[in-house]
């Protein structure tokens, strides 16, 4: 399971991880968002999430905190980019530039990248109130459940040569 702030960069980490283990790669925003930005039904969404984490292997990227209980129970092992804020609006900007007016290869289709300020704002202000939910959630995992926090890219990239061998 990758989670970790919007601009973080997710759904880059996951593609190389599903590069090197072959492991199914699920990208949940391919999955909530209906063209146009609209969302799946609350309800709808928990079962969609619960059918995806059922499977036997996965690689699951996205944060979605109201079904974020049912991924980590089912998770083995959660890595968490945990990256400052700056980076992160830094990413969101550059990636909103380069592919304004299309859809992303992690976006179902229709939904166009644009600027969008609550979301700049969602961004801004992810450190102060959601990092906080998110760790006190890692924390009380069980202690057999691997739990791998990046805090830069560097460290991120070292893991994954380490599994590439």
């Amino acid at each position: 399971m990758v989670i970790g702030c919007c601009g973080a960069g997710k759904s880059t980490f996951s593609r190389k991880l599903h590069a090197i283990t072959g492991t199914e790669l699920i990208h949940l925003d391919q999955h909530f968002w209906k063209p146009d930005w609209v969302e799946t039904e609350k309800d709808v969404w928990a079962e969609k999430v619960r059918d995806l984490a059922d499977k036997p292997e996965w690689i699951i990227d996205g944060n979605y905190g109201g079904t974020m209980d049912i991924r980590l129970q089912r998770a083995d092992t959660i890595i968490f980019l945990d990256y400052p804020t700056w980076k992160c609006l830094w990413r969101i900007t550059k990636r909103i530039l380069k592919d304004y007016g299309r859809s992303r290869p992690d976006m179902p289709e229709g939904c166009k990248e644009r600027i969008n300020w609550p979301f700049y704002r969602y961004v801004a202000t992810y450190n102060v109130r959601k990092r906080p939910q998110i760790l006190q959630k890692l924390a009380a995992l069980p202690a057999e459940t691997r739990v791998i926090i990046f805090t830069n890219d560097q460290a991120a990239t070292e893991f994954l040569k380490s599994l590439s061998g």
